[in-house]
């Protein structure tokens, strides 16, 4: 498998995440990055929160390791944290809600990031013994 397909479908998983609260309030995370870009623009200080900053980081670091000729393993998995994070949370709240649809969402990206990681490792593997 590609690390650059495997860093596109991380990002493009990111997206999807499924977010539920009260009795009829929710959103998809690409509704919520669009508005979370409008208040960014009216002001900034409302939308720094650890839960927006670091997965639109990770986000922004899996979009740069598209773009590279060999994509970084640190860059890749620092998105993966950065963005594992949220999605973990999500899948939590989706368990003991329980909500279907939450955990539906969560569950593309971490299987993504899972086979990932494994795949990374499987380069490492492979390079240590091509050298020895």
């Amino acid at each position: 498998m590609n690390s650059r397909l495997l860093n596109a479908v991380l990002l493009a998983t990111s997206l999807i995440g499924y977010l539920e609260w009260g009795t009829d309030q929710s959103l998809f995370l690409f509704q919520g990055e669009v508005e979370l870009f409008s208040k960014f623009i009216a002001d900034p200080m409302s939308v720094l929160h650890p839960f927006t900053v670091l997965p639109f980081a990770g986000q922004v670091l899996l979009l740069v390791t598209l773009f590279q000729k060999k994509p970084s393993r640190w860059l890749t998995l620092l998105g993966i944290a950065s963005i594992g994070l949220l999605f973990v949370m999500i899948l939590f709240i989706g368990v003991i809600g329980p909500n279907v649809k939450m955990i539906a969402s969560a569950l593309p990206f971490l299987v993504t990031a899972v086979l990932t990681i494994r795949h990374h490792r499987r380069i490492v593997r492979e390079a240590r013994v091509a050298s020895t």
